[in-house]
């Protein structure tokens, strides 16, 4: 339950910097003052103390943007601190049903106070998840960072190899080749060392990758030495190789970190009480298992139903009506991360999971992602209950209910996948 507003002894915007953070406080007699606070940790404890005191033992509330994590995690856990973070679009959004229309940060934190004192009756302060929680949450947003990393990563090497070196794409370009790839270029990254090298240290490298097979190794060997360079311009061809061997040895040591992301992730999941709520839904893999558990949390009351999820996330649309005028469009504002977790499960589950996949079926009329969304809010709703009554989803047994509920997917679950 939210404290009575006249609980709360200061309203704080906080616009946050990289050097220093502007500050706009409005006091329960509306007046308002503004400071800039430098980002330290003793200045951050200083500050606090200093509102704390001028609330005269009342709560303080603080609302900054929700992608700040720095600022917020500088000021959760502390006695009497109400943090409420907001979408950055919000805050434009109310930015711009002000006159003028500029933005400064000092306007900003203004703005955020005066937001925090209108609408505090309808907010809700936000509370951390339990530690296991937040550590696999952290985990998995930095793990996704590793792959979006290492996907543009090998994006360059693609495009430098096939101005450069587009035999070994040609030879070892597959998906499934690419810890090859990798080993054959951080060896070799100029293709006149490869065209030299001795046959028998490539065979090594192919049997390492197991390319054992001898007439599969000679066939190799043999378009290797009849390659031909696209330029024989040492001026083109020495820079390119050092970039190459860069881009090799960075997409290595990222495919091993990720690697260690994986076992850290498996080892906290295995200590969550809720793992086993997520890890038997048809379509969430390793990766997608941890991120759903994270997106509902250790706090049974932070969401007062599904469609508060829904919306939050970003699943459910926004609908705009005006007359007889009436339009419907995805939403926004909001977390993109936490959008994107029930966005690809939908993706996944309507490949693996029964329903699901009579549901695309039904939705086929609809634009793809649209479809997803569809799907995804409906498995939000699944979820939800799964989460708050803790127990795990029975595939078959919801198929069964659904047939009663909606008879119209019957045919689309007869289909043969």
């Amino acid at each position: 339950m939210n404290q009575p507003t006249a609980q709360r002894g200061l309203f704080i915007g906080i616009d946050w910097a990289d050097q220093k953070h502007d500050i706009h406080a409005i006091d329960r007699e509306g007046k308002g003052f503004h400071q800039q606070l430098e980002h330290s940790a003793e200045s951050i404890d200083a500050w606090v103390a200093e509102m704390l005191k001028l609330a005269g033992g009342q709560p303080i509330a603080i609302m900054l943007e929700q992608s700040r994590g720095v600022l917020i995690y500088a000021l959760m856990f502390r006695e009497n601190v109400l943090l409420y973070p907001v979408n950055p679009k919000q805050l434009a959004r109310y930015r711009d049903s002000y006159p003028g229309g500029g933005k400064s940060d000092p306007t900003d934190a203004m703005y955020l106070a005066r937001m925090l004192l209108e609408r505090i009756t309808t907010l809700k302060a936000w509370q951390p998840d339990d530690e296991n929680t937040r550590l696999i949450a952290n985990l998995s947003q930095q793990r996704r960072k590793l792959v979006d990393g290492q996907t543009k990563l090998r994006l360059q090497l693609t495009a430098l190899l096939k101005s450069c070196f587009p035999v070994v794409l040609e030879l070892f370009g597959k998906q499934h080749q690419l810890p090859l790839l990798l080993s054959v270029l951080c060896r070799w990254s100029d293709p006149r060392q490869l065209r030299r090298a001795d046959r028998r240290l490539i065979r090594r490298v192919l049997s390492e990758h197991s390319v054992r097979n001898e007439h599969q190794q000679k066939e190799i060997l043999e378009r290797i030495r009849a390659a031909q360079l696209l330029t024989r311009d040492d001026a083109q061809i020495t820079p390119s190789a050092m970039a190459v061997m860069l881009l090799a040895h960075q997409i290595q040591q990222t495919l091993k970190t990720i690697e260690e992301f994986d076992a850290a992730i498996d080892e906290a999941m295995k200590q969550h009480p809720d793992a086993h709520l997520f890890t038997n839904l048809r379509g969430a893999g390793s990766a997608l298992v941890p991120r759903l558990l994270c997106a509902f949390g250790s706090q049974r009351d932070r969401w007062e139903d599904a469609d508060s999820l829904a919306s939050f996330s970003g699943i459910a649309p926004v609908t705009k009506q005006s007359g007889k005028q009436r339009h419907v469009h995805r939403r926004f504002a909001c977390p993109k991360y936490l959008r994107q977790t029930f966005h690809e499960f939908a993706d996944c589950a309507r490949r693996f999971c029964p329903w699901s996949k009579a549901r695309y079926r039904m939705l086929r009329g609809m634009k793809h992602h649209a479809a997803l969304r569809k799907i995804a809010r409906s498995w939000i709703r699944i979820l939800f209950r799964v989460w708050k009554t803790r127990v795990p989803f029975d595939c078959d047994r919801y198929i069964a209910n659904l047939k009663q509920r909606c008879p119209d997917i019957i045919p689309y679950l007869a289909q043969e996948s």
